[in-house]
């Protein structure tokens, strides 16, 4: 549904996007996952129509649109801010689109009543936007995308204005919404619960590259590089050769360094002599940070745990990675 072709965008000398190419198949949920500033916002808007590409191209359903505006691609966005107009009531805002598109006034309201029950705010089309909760306007936005009807579905970060619980709930009904419509969907996130959790595949960036693209759990897993080790899941990333060593059992292969993610790095009768210096308790697990070869490791333990009055650890399992 989605290709991108050799996406580059440069403002000024900086490469915010650094020839990406991607393929995200129809019917997909595919999140871009990275840190602020590694350019997967800009490449979203490129995707939209917001930013033109300094080079490549954009197809989607199999049509160029790289020279096409925004309002003249078959794909919705749904903002971080909402952007939604505060002069309007819910109703007015999900047929926006629709009034911007010449769509009939019988055909408008159809649609406008339907897109509201899917997110369940039916109830509340003549409602003025400012006297909406801000779990009730992330829902808007979603319906004046949905109401539009678009091949593909784009999110900037839409769920990192809800507190916790409403994100993790909201998180949910996305998920079970575009499993039942079949969208096309691009969201962007730094959240790497949120990407695990929505997506049929991730791609992680970095400094507008695209670093690996997997399914969550392969990804999860089986991490190419250092930046990917340590984005998605915390790994302890060992650099000294030594210590990599006496942790894995054998010497790490020309360019890689080891990771090992805090639950595989565990308290052992014998092992690597540490030093704890810090823990705390974080519910299902206690985070204990310990000294270890003059490095600073991240272990996850069951909360019972006692700290013994000499603490050594080991790796129950770890895995190479390209040192990037």
């Amino acid at each position: 549904m989605i290709i991108l072709d050799r996406i580059v965008k440069k403002f000024g000398p900086v490469r915010a996007v650094d020839g990406v190419s991607l393929e995200v198949e129809r019917g997909e949920f595919f999140s871009l996952l990275g840190p602020s500033g590694c350019g997967k916002s800009t490449l979203l808007r490129t995707v939209a129509g917001f930013e033109p590409p300094t080079e490549g191209r954009v197809l989607i359903d199999g049509v160029d649109v790289t020279d096409r505006p925004p309002q003249k691609r078959p794909t919705a966005m749904v903002f971080q801010s909402y952007a939604l107009f505060p002069n309007m009531t819910v109703g007015e805002n999900v047929a926006y689109g629709l009034r911007v598109q010449k769509v009939p006034r019988a055909e408008r309201r159809r649609r406008v009543a339907e897109a509201l029950a899917r997110v369940d705010l039916e109830t509340l089309e003549s409602r003025p936007i400012p006297n909406l909760s801000g779990g009730q306007q992330q829902r808007v936005a979603l319906a004046r995308a949905l109401a539009v009807e678009p091949n593909v579905l784009l999110f900037d970060e839409p769920l990192s204005n809800l507190d916790v619980a409403l994100r993790e709930r909201t998180r949910t009904e996305l998920k079970l919404l575009q499993r039942e419509l079949g969208t096309t969907s691009l969201y962007v996130t730094h959240d790497q619960q949120e990407a695990l959790a929505l997506s049929d595949r991730v791609g992680v960036m970095r400094a507008g590259k695209l670093l690996q693209v997997d399914a969550p759990e392969v990804l999860y897993a089986s991490p190419k590089t250092a930046f990917v080790a340590e984005f998605l899941g915390g790994s302890n990333v060992i650099r000294d050769a030594g210590l990599a060593e006496r942790l894995a059992g054998e010497a790490p292969p020309d360019g890689h360094v080891l990771a090992v993610r805090p639950e595989h790095l565990v308290p052992a009768p014998s092992g690597e002599p540490a030093r704890l210096t810090s823990r705390q308790f974080l519910g299902l697990v206690s985070e204990w940070f310990v000294e270890a070869g003059g490095h600073a490791l991240r272990l996850f333990v069951d909360p019972a745990t006692a700290v013994p009055e000499t603490l050594s650890v080991t790796a129950s399992q770890w895995r190479w990675v390209e040192d990037d």
